[in-house]
């Protein structure tokens, strides 16, 4: 048996840590970390997690991502993006699943692509643009359910 084979399967991931800075453009078949410093482009074939540090100065292209810090650039996304509180993004966001935590700062337009599967019946508002921040307001439907049980 070859060990090789074992390796082919283990997921694997490339780690900027905080107090590295990378200048220039990194590729990865597999996923990307940062807590540290991008300043350039980040394209992954994987997942692009940028932690709370974590800081891109460019371009992000993945399948997936999950960001809590800050991105200065276009994020373009095949699958699911995840804004973490603490995120913020400075540039448009392209994406086919966009999960937003309260807190989240967006300074940008959101491009939503349409899933083929679903029927063309089904149509998505892709004008979605403006700042996610937190608030001390309750939401619209808390407001009404209190007015109901008065």
């Amino acid at each position: 048996m070859s060990s090789n084979n074992t390796d082919k399967n283990q997921p694997s991931v490339n780690m900027i840590s905080e107090g590295t800075t990378l200048e220039g453009t990194i590729k990865t078949t597999s996923d990307i970390r940062v807590a540290g410093v991008i300043d350039g482009e980040a394209n992954a074939e994987g997942k692009v997690i940028i932690s709370s540090s974590g800081e891109v100065k460019g371009n992000i292209k993945a399948t997936d991502a999950d960001i809590a810090g800050k991105v200065d650039g276009e994020i373009r996304v095949n699958n699911k993006l995840i804004l973490r509180e603490s995120a913020l993004v400075e540039g448009d966001i392209y994406t086919k699943t966009l999960l937003v935590e309260e807190g989240a700062q967006i300074n940008g337009g959101f491009h939503m692509t349409e899933d083929k599967s679903v029927s063309s019946k089904k149509k998505s508002s892709n004008g979605l643009s403006g700042s996610f921040s937190k608030s001390g307001s309750k939401d619209k439907s808390k407001k009404k359910a209190e007015k109901k049980s008065d």
